[in-house]
């Protein structure tokens, strides 16, 4: 006589063997990721870490550490693409700290985090224990091998494509924040060098109410025009004149 088990049946709550609710729940979890595999083995495989293994050595996959190493690689070619394409202004050195910003383990973590991919954990009961699938350095390496076994199940594409969706906000949001890159301060390292001057911003114009105003900086140097910016602060302006002001010192 056979057991039917369904997700509806299941809460996660109450599951001591999340290998048995990631079989019961992987179309929740596909859906979640908006991706169906043809091979569910594959899935489940992204989700193994060592210590399971140690503790069930008869367990029929393998964990996910080739699977985190191959979607480590596929991470920082899309990454690195998107950057490229997205910024046309920015040059190598740049491009390299934005990349390693989006792929480094606490930012990784944070994706995973948000995805719930910690639940789906197979880990032995010691790292159960000790908060394993809260542990940033799991989460980041399960983030990676979710993304190598898309790659093996549907190939190079559809890598790329669930990539670009999970990390479309944040490279948004480290384009416009230009985390990690301060142009005012390039800018004036670039003049320096060719002039032995300093860039001048001037404020042209503010307007609007006191709690929404918007401000326009030109930034010049040795009375020559290089660049205007606007922003809601005097500053996020004169950020935007020093990029506009870099891409023609270029």
């Amino acid at each position: 006589m056979s057991t039917c088990v369904c997700v509806s049946c299941v809460d996660k709550r109450q599951v001591t063997d999340y290998a048995l609710y990631l079989m019961v729940d992987s179309s929740g979890l596909q859906e979640h990721i908006g991706v169906t595999f043809n091979d569910s083995s594959l899935l489940q495989q992204a989700f193994v870490h060592r210590s399971y293994l140690n503790e069930n050595p008869d367990f029929s996959l393998g964990s996910n550490e080739r699977l985190e190493f191959l979607g480590d690689a596929l991470l920082g070619v899309v990454i690195a693409e998107s950057l490229y394409r997205q910024s046309d202004g920015l040059d190598e050195g740049d491009m390299t700290k934005l990349r390693a910003a989006l792929v480094r383990q606490d930012s990784l973590a944070h994706l995973a985090l948000s995805l719930d991919l910690g639940d789906y954990l197979y880990l032995g009961q010691g790292e159960e224990k000790g908060g394993g699938r809260k542990r940033a350095r799991n989460l980041a390496c399960v983030m990676e091998a979710l993304i190598g076994a898309v790659f093996v199940d549907q190939g190079f594409e559809a890598a790329r494509d669930l990539v670009t969706r999970l990390f479309s906000r944040n490279v948004r949001k480290v384009m416009e924040q230009g985390l990690a890159i301060d142009y005012k301060s390039k800018l004036q390292e670039l003049v320096q060098a060719d002039r032995q001057e300093r860039p001048i911003y001037r404020l042209v114009e503010a307007a609007g109410p006191d709690h929404d105003k918007t401000f326009w900086v030109e930034v010049s140097v040795g009375g020559e025009f290089l660049g205007r910016g606007c922003g809601k602060s005097k500053q996020a302006a004169e950020k935007e004149a020093a990029k506009q002001a870099l891409e023609r010192w270029r």
